[in-house]
């Protein structure tokens, strides 16, 4: 029979099916916490230490306290790995507040909780990468920057979850959100891109929208290949007119989008400028230098 899979809290590793936390953490109770998505490539950790500094980031805007080092938070990520012996891998990184009482005083949680789960993950089909998915505007808002922002990484992703369920009841594979005065943000949990005449536009983080680690490859690997990106508010006319769009984000690397709200992007099939930037997107996830080696 094959061995179940590891995950581990706090450091003490606990059989898949066992794995749990307490009904008083505040990351169930609350969504008072962080994580991070990762993915490993034939034994490397893709992008492992933007991932950690960008955890640590969101932390830093909770104001919450994780008891490891970023040294030893990644040493934690790639020993569940081993443990595991996985090489391909999603990788989900969580820090709660940890356990409390029924109330939202966060003094009132001694000791954040660590959980790494590596497992794998399906996100987008390789038809959608083949032939582009479709998409539409969410009524559901992306939380402003005033409000609690996903430019924070955190545990409340209820937004994201509405706006898929809206997706999901209209047909459509994905749904993408406006920020409050109906500039575009992202999608429920990738960054957004539109190519027009050439040039390559992105929303900024003012939108609301997270600043996505696969995002900012994205733009490296496009300015490499000679293209202007330029980060500036986008509206829904400027999208549903784009030449191109796609999605990017850790689980779904590069997607093109063939259509938004019954509209046709483009001539309906993945664009010249998207498609140059997933071939290049593949070359960077399988050089080890882009990562952290699991097995050194």
């Amino acid at each position: 029979m094959e061995k179940e899979l590891q995950v581990s809290i706090d450091g003490v590793y606990y059989p898949k099916s066992q794995a749990k936390v307490s009904v008083y953490d505040h990351g169930l109770l609350y969504g008072d916490g962080i994580f991070e998505g990762i993915r490993a490539y034939d034994g490397v950790v893709f992008k492992l230490k933007e991932h950690i500094y960008r955890l640590y980031r969101s932390a830093h805007a909770l104001m919450l306290q994780i008891p490891l080092t970023k040294e030893e938070m990644t040493q934690a990520v790639l020993e569940t790995l081993r443990k595991n012996k996985l090489r391909d891998a999603y990788i989900r990184l969580v820090v709660t507040r940890g356990v409390g009482d029924l109330g939202l005083d966060p003094r009132k949680c001694p000791k954040p909780s660590i959980i790494i789960i590596t497992d794998a993950i399906s996100i987008m089909s390789s038809e959608a990468k083949e032939k582009g998915i479709s998409t539409m505007i969410s009524w559901i808002k992306r939380n402003s920057v005033d409000a609690t922002t996903h430019e924070i990484k955190s545990l409340n992703y209820l937004n994201s979850v509405l706006a898929k369920i809206e997706a999901t009841e209209n047909g459509v594979d994905e749904a993408i959100c406006l920020d409050k005065n109906g500039f575009v943000s992202e999608g429920v949990g990738e960054n957004l891109f539109i190519v027009k005449n050439g040039k390559i536009y992105t929303p900024p983080s003012s939108t609301g929208a997270l600043a996505g680690i696969t995002a900012q490859v994205t733009v490296k690997l496009a300015e490499n290949l000679g293209y202007n990106v330029i980060e500036t508010n986008i509206t829904p006319f400027q999208l549903f007119t784009a030449d191109e769009a796609f999605f990017t984000g850790t689980a779904a690397e590069i997607v093109p989008i063939r259509e938004v709200n019954k509209r046709q992007i483009g001539n309906g099939r993945p664009g010249r400028v998207t498609k140059k930037l997933m071939a290049a997107f593949q070359k960077v996830i399988a050089d080890p230098a882009e990562g952290v080696p699991i097995y050194s």
